[in-house]
């Protein structure tokens, strides 16, 4: 009997090893096994980057967390990965502390994300300032009709969550620091933010722009189809989604506002704007190089455009329809 257990675990342990050198012999630029940490209001752009690299390569597995910027760079800085998303470069002393782990640092801007504010489809106001913004952010601006001709009653602010990059965008360019008044309100997802503002007239959400944009063309695609689609060099007509309304932003030195479309998020005339990042420490030739490579080449970066997000690498156009 004691013969048979450790024949059964001498088999074991050769297979496990044999399955761990095979691993280990296909984690490649386009095959294996690897992680990426990315903020959560990327999420959308994200799950399609996967999608069809993973289509692309089916020898590729690419595991995706969503987490606030502060621990998806703690996880890079921990060396639990070595691929993470989030809207700004490394600081010089993250950067230094990787240097002294003799990690090899990459990072580079893939696209340009504009922050969208969203009301209900049945509320009658088109336009917001960025000093009205911030009024209402404070609570010194607490009702509807303090802003626009309404009926309607208490103005809620509705964030995806505490912490997340698109509440400290708030905090740094439009509060400056300040805090926000009592009518402020975390959920738990961008999901939640779309339903609540969907039913609730009173409602106000901050979004990031690829969770508001719509193909016009309203087509379900397949991977394959989708994949396909992407080599062509002609573009997905965009606007917004029809079950909620996406507002002008004004610049208070501005005479008029303008919504999140990419022409004006590349011109700087919608103001609420911010660079994507994707940040590496991954090998040459490793998959998280592989993907890197892909999200930041041409098929990756018409994923980006094609979610209504900037991309870096791709000419901006006008995507409104009159």
């Amino acid at each position: 009997m004691t013969k048979k257990i450790f024949t059964y675990t001498l088999l074991l342990s050769l297979i496990i090893l044999f399955t761990a050198c095979e691993k280990k012999k296909k984690n490649t630029f386009s095959s294996g096994l690897t992680t990426v940490i990315c903020d959560e209001s990327f999420e959308n752009i994200l799950n399609q980057e996967i999608e069809i690299f993973e289509y692309t390569y089916p020898q590729a597995n690419i595991i995706p967390y969503y987490m606030d910027e502060r621990s998806a760079i703690d996880s890079l800085m921990e060396l639990k990965t070595q691929l993470i998303i989030i809207p700004h470069e490394l600081s010089e002393a993250h950067a230094a502390q990787l240097k002294v782990k003799n990690r090899r640092l990459y990072q580079q801007r893939i696209a340009v994300d504009a922050i969208a504010l969203i009301v209900n489809k049945d509320n009658p106001i088109d336009e917001l300032s960025v000093s009205e913004l911030h009024d209402v952010l404070s609570g010194t601006v607490t009702n509807w009709d303090e802003l626009w001709p309404s009926k309607l009653k208490k103005i809620q602010v509705i964030f995806d969550h505490k912490g997340s990059s698109t509440v400290k965008y708030m905090e740094d360019s439009v509060m400056h620091g300040k805090p926000f008044g009592s009518e402020v309100y975390a959920q738990s997802s961008n999901k939640d933010v779309l339903d609540i503002v969907s039913k609730n007239k009173n409602a106000i959400g901050i979004i990031g722009v690829s969770w508001v944009t719509a193909d016009m063309k309203g087509r379900s695609k397949s991977v394959a189809e989708h994949a396909k689609e992407l080599q062509k060099n002609d573009t997905t007509t965009l606007d917004f989604k029809d079950n909620i309304k996406v507002l002008k932003i004004r610049r208070d030195d501005q005479p008029i506002g303008f919504k999140p479309y990419q022409a004006y998020i590349f011109s700087g005339e919608y103001p609420f704007y911010r660079s994507m990042y994707v940040v590496s420490t991954a090998a040459r030739g490793s998959l998280p190089n592989g993907f890197l490579t892909f999200i930041t080449g041409f098929i990756g970066q018409k994923i980006i455009q094609n979610t209504g997000v900037l991309p870096a690498a791709i000419q901006p156009r006008m995507v409104q329809i009159e």
